[in-house]
């Protein structure tokens, strides 16, 4: 992991300092935010937070600079200080990049990069571009967002013409080394039974993703597969080990003036086992299936409103709460101005199989709603 690190930050020195370009000419930019949010639920407690009461303990803000040493070469780097609930409260690493376009058919990007699989998983730290408070978390499951998001390794990239009545293909490959931090929502429930990781986990991953700007104006098609290889964890008291599994997603999305439409579905499935000293080794199946469908409207120049359904199965699951997530959801979001922004989300969940529920000390109850409101400033 750090050798990426490292090389990534050499060749950025190396290219600025190989440069008699002035700071001007570097095209030297920072951006981020910052937003705080409140989440309610009526029944059970999520992300960690005790929301049966009401939680603000959901902070973030982002910040990054990027810079153009060539015409071809652009570097950057963005940190994130982020808490959820008991999780959190420290400042993390997003994405450190070199990224070569030797034109639009061919680029390189390498470093800790962006992992491009789904529709929404490049893009989910970019929080003031959305109106959603919170993604679809049948697939985008906030609490995995850290491990989600990048890899240390590399992504080649490109488009290809396919003339005027076939449109463009865009085209993404991946490889690299996936770091799953102790603190992801993945073992969430091992923590809280005091048998936690002792070290982050770490795989190889590979895999490609295509994105078909079709004909159609505004029309766009896509899928995307990850591969993983075994994964082992050492816990306080044992081990977990995860078999090798793949990520498919096929999705779509359709603008057209002030509406938007989005769909997406998704497969995980992994089989793992539990080895804890002093209980016989438990095997863990996995087999989730999660698909949403959404739409969005632009009802004036700073409100949007929007709704999707999204939901999830866990076919190697027994029958139950535990096996499935149903989550109905209405959202709004009002620009105050260029900097300001307040999003609102009412969400009506049936199940209990996703991270809504996590950290809670009672018996779960099967449907529960859940209110969010999130404020944040943009620059």
């Amino acid at each position: 992991m750090n050798r990426f690190l490292i090389g990534t930050i050499a060749m950025t020195l190396m290219s600025l300092s190989a440069t008699a370009q002035s700071i001007e000419d570097l095209n030297i930019q920072f951006h981020g935010y910052a937003a705080q949010g409140f989440v309610y639920t009526n029944h059970n407690n999520a992300f960690y937070m005790d929301t049966s009461d009401g939680s603000a303990a959901w902070t973030e803000a982002v910040v990054n600079i990027s810079a153009n040493p060539t015409p071809k070469l652009r570097v950057g780097v963005q940190g994130r200080y982020w808490l959820l609930g008991t999780t959190g409260d420290e400042i993390s690493l997003d994405w450190a990049t070199a990224d070569y376009k030797v034109n639009d058919r061919f680029g390189v990007r390498f470093g800790k990069v962006k992992t491009p699989w789904g529709l929404f998983n490049e893009t989910q730290d970019l929080d003031p571009l959305f109106l959603w408070t919170l993604l679809p978390q049948s697939i985008y499951d906030i609490t995995t967002r850290n491990s989600d998001l990048a890899h240390f390794g590399g992504v080649a990239y490109g488009v290809v013409n396919l003339g005027e009545r076939m449109g463009d293909l865009n085209y993404r490959l991946w490889g690299g080394e996936a770091i799953v931090p102790k603190n992801d929502g993945q073992f969430a429930d091992l923590s809280d039974a005091g048998t936690g990781p002792l070290s982050a986990m770490a795989y190889t991953t590979l895999g490609g993703a295509l994105h078909w700007d079709t004909p159609i104006r505004g029309l766009m098609i896509g899928a995307s597969d990850g591969k993983a290889n075994q994964a082992n964890v050492q816990l306080q008291g044992g081990s977990e080990v995860f078999a090798p599994w793949n990520n498919v997603s096929y999705f779509g999305r359709y603008e057209k003036n002030k509406w938007m439409v989005a769909a997406e579905w998704n497969r995980q499935a992994a089989t793992g086992s539990l080895n804890l000293t002093g209980q016989p080794p438990t095997r863990q199946p996995g087999d989730p299936r999660a698909w949403y469908g959404m739409a969005s409207y632009k009802v004036t120049g700073k409100l949007t409103a929007g709704a999707y359904e999204s939901q999830m199965v866990d076919h190697q699951q027994l029958l139950g709460p535990d096996r499935y997530s149903k989550d109905w959801t209405v959202s709004g979001r009002y620009d105050c101005n260029q900097y300001i922004y307040i999003k609102a989300e009412q969400h009506f969940i049936n199940g209990t199989a996703l991270s809504f529920e996590n950290g809670n000390n009672s018996a779960l109850q099967p449907t529960s709603r859940l209110s969010a409101l999130r404020v944040g400033v943009s620059f």
